[in-house]
């Protein structure tokens, strides 16, 4: 329900808030006019919400580990209600801080803000308000949409297939708003050929902290188009994106192959990854990993792949290994391909050191093959499964030191604690696949390693899974690994400073540049700077 006009205290605080800054001492009346168009503050009032039933909603997210209650909820019914809302925190004298909620899909409170505005973007997408989906062609990038930060890889997947065209880097899982994903990267099997979701951005309409609306592309307002992408939603929100499309096959060749021995397993992944020219026909489109282990089964929610005929005969082998490598690869086709799509896909496979007899395929559509979670999902939901605690933990690991992560990690912490249930995936990307000049952090050589583990508990046992968290990191850390986190949570201004290494200083410029009153995305916990509560 909207806040309680005129009486709500929410609305007496910012009245008085938005009334001290134009009546500050010095202000001309000429500087008041200037302000007072851009605090529309009857608007804005009547777009907050504080009912405990939107609070609760804004106060967690899908890892349920970390709750914050915001003082607001704003539901806006354009861009243009967004950027009023950051010019007013900005421009006040106590500002307060204001996150950008898609979806909720962050695990430890990164959309979240304590005692500030959080900003439904879905109410965008719900009301249609947005820029929505639109597919055009430009002579000198060729196909493209224009897509609103507010709505979903499925929907933008399902609008470009009318076209006959698609965007070819992806999250596993679709149903993330465009704006979140660009702003940690956006990473799946196809970056290891594709890169990731933000190296497909060709210009990007953003609000910064600030409050001023801004577009930016690689030929106009290049600094903040580098800062936003990756940016961990520091630098502004994303109102607009311009994402590359190009013609969408029709059909996946969708291979399993299991291995026992983890060196084995990274020589091939490594093999096939080196095979990434976009022109290259004999190239691999997707390439992932996983570990199958005595502790979950042998098909995850993410996807039932295996046979169930064959569900005995796995287990055995897990039981004399403990651990096996799952190589995951897939190929796309479409009917001037499909003749030919099973030769390459041995070709491209052949020498590899599998263990013979656990080779598994599968034809599927394109589009079931990138929403192949979804199912997963859905059944989740339906048993009660789904809205749990998600004590997650991403890495990246460099190429070099993958070994030293499988012995000390896989093979030691993993197994003596023996609580990893759910799907633990790990695969390489190229990093020249990577901008260095964005503001996401990678591991400084060529090839390195994602490593997800991404584990459901119940309310009670969540506290276990973080305990192992930890201790992955601790052991990074002792071993020397040089590890990275995707989807960085973070707690102090040092270990930031070492996530992001030698851009660390540019990040703080960029910071001081585009929010320097550290007023957005406080969720992340990189700026420790604390605002006065909103209202």
């Amino acid at each position: 329900m909207p806040l309680n006009y005129p009486s709500s205290t929410c609305f007496i605080l910012l009245l008085v808030t938005i009334t001290r800054l134009i009546y500050t001492v010095g202000k001309t009346e000429q500087q008041k006019a200037l302000i007072l168009p851009d605090l529309d503050i009857e608007n804005i009032f009547h777009k907050l919400r504080d009912d405990p039933e939107t609070i609760q909603m804004a106060s967690t997210d899908y890892g349920h580990i970390v709750h914050e209650l915001p003082a607001a909820v704003f539901h806006p019914s354009s861009i243009d209600d967004i950027a009023t809302l950051i010019k007013t925190s900005y421009n006040s004298f106590v500002p307060f801080h204001i996150a950008a909620r898609g979806q909720g899909h962050s695990t430890q409170g990164q959309a979240m803000a304590r005692d500030g505005v959080v900003v439904d973007m879905a109410t965008l997408r719900k009301q249609g308000n947005g820029v929505s989906i639109s597919v055009s062609k430009d002579p000198l990038i060729g196909h493209y949409a224009d897509v609103g930060g507010e709505q979903l890889w499925i929907d933008v997947l399902h609008a470009s297939l009318e076209h006959g065209l698609a965007p070819v880097s992806w999250t596993d899982y679709l149903y993330l708003t465009v704006g979140g994903t660009l702003s940690n990267a956006g990473i799946s099997g196809q970056s290891f050929r594709y890169g990731p979701q933000i190296s497909k951005v060709h210009e990007m309409d953003v609000i910064t902290g600030k409050g001023e609306f801004v577009t930016c592309s690689t030929q106009k307002n290049l600094e903040l188009f580098n800062a936003v992408l990756g940016g961990l939603g520091q630098f502004g929100v994303i109102a607009r994106a311009r994402i590359a499309l190009e013609a969408a096959p029709k059909r996946v060749k969708w291979v399993r192959l299991l291995y026992s021995d983890f060196s084995a397993f990274t020589e091939d992944q490594e093999r096939l990854i080196s095979i990434n020219g976009r022109k290259q026909k004999n190239a691999l489109d997707f390439l992932e990993g996983m570990l199958l282990m005595n502790q979950g089964p042998i098909n995850n929610w993410r996807s039932s792949f295996f046979p169930l005929s064959d569900h005995p005969r796995i287990a055995s082998l897990i039981t004399e290994h403990t651990i096996l490598y799952c190589l995951e690869v897939a190929k796309y086709y479409d009917d001037q391909t499909e003749k030919n799509v099973d030769k390459e896909i041995q070709v491209l496979l052949q020498g590899l050191a599998y263990i013979p007899g656990f080779y598994y395929e599968k034809n599927v559509s394109y589009v079931e093959f990138l929403n192949r979670v979804r199912s997963g999902e859905l059944k989740l939901q339906s048993q009660g499964l789904w809205e749990v605690p998600h004590p997650w933990l991403n890495l990246f690991i460099p190429k070099s030191q993958i070994l030293d992560f499988n012995s000390g990690v896989f093979r030691d912490i993993i197994l003596k604690r023996n609580i990893s249930s759910g799907p633990v995936l790990v695969y390489p990307m190229n990093r020249n696949k990577w901008d260095d000049r964005m503001s996401a952090s990678i591991p400084d050589e060529d090839v390195f390693y994602t490593v997800g583990f991404l584990h459901s508990s119940g309310f009670d046992s969540w506290k276990a899974y973080d305990a192992q968290n930890r201790e992955i990191l601790e052991f990074c850390r002792d071993a020397g690994i040089k590890v990275k986190q995707y989807l960085p949570n973070h707690s102090t201004q040092e270990d930031w400073t070492n996530h992001f290494g030698a851009k660390w200083m540019k990040f703080l410029e960029r910071k001081h540049q585009f929010d320097p009153k550290m007023i957005l995305s406080p969720g992340q916990k990189i700026f420790h700077k604390q605002l006065q509560p909103a209202f």
